[in-house]
């Protein structure tokens, strides 16, 4: 079954690539590899949310605004190369905007990482940081990253 086929059995669709805020690209390969910029979680151009896990947002939406980021990183892979030319996710960086004493970053980041799982199976298993910070551009409460190794 191809990605496409999956994403479709899942009732998943890829978002179209959200335009950069700043200057760089959404996604650049190099070799068999694709990494992706960081990607919040914009709907229809919009940004799903505001504000620090912890206080402002819950930590269960943040796990939802995870998963919207890394579908938005699946997108900018798949205008790049295409979604079916992915054969195994390597690596996901999961930022969280963290109010002051949440420690619950790597359960928002599970958002991403579980989806990851959903879509790809056992080539959706990958390396991770989740990574508590102050502050995200336009005030995001979650970004993420990924690497994800493409066949020639």
């Amino acid at each position: 079954m191809t990605t496409s086929e999956r994403l479709r059995e899942l009732g998943i669709s890829l978002p179209q690539v959200a335009a950069p805020v700043a200057a760089y690209v959404p996604a650049i390969r190099t070799g068999n590899q694709v990494w992706t910029s960081g990607q919040i979680p914009f709907v229809n151009g919009e940004l799903a949310a505001t504000g620090k896990v912890g206080a402002e947002v819950s930590a269960e939406d943040a796990y939802n605004y995870a998963r919207i980021a890394a579908l938005n990183a699946l997108a900018a892979v798949d205008a790049l190369v295409g979604i079916d030319k992915v054969t195994r996710v390597l690596k996901i960086v999961g930022f969280v905007a963290s109010a002051e004493d949440f420690g619950g970053q790597p359960a928002v980041i599970n958002g991403a990482s579980e989806l990851m799982g959903e879509i790809f199976g056992d080539a959706g298993a990958h390396a991770r940081s989740a990574v508590g910070v102050a502050e995200l551009p336009l005030n995001s409460p979650v970004e993420v990253e990924i690497i994800v190794e493409i066949a020639p």
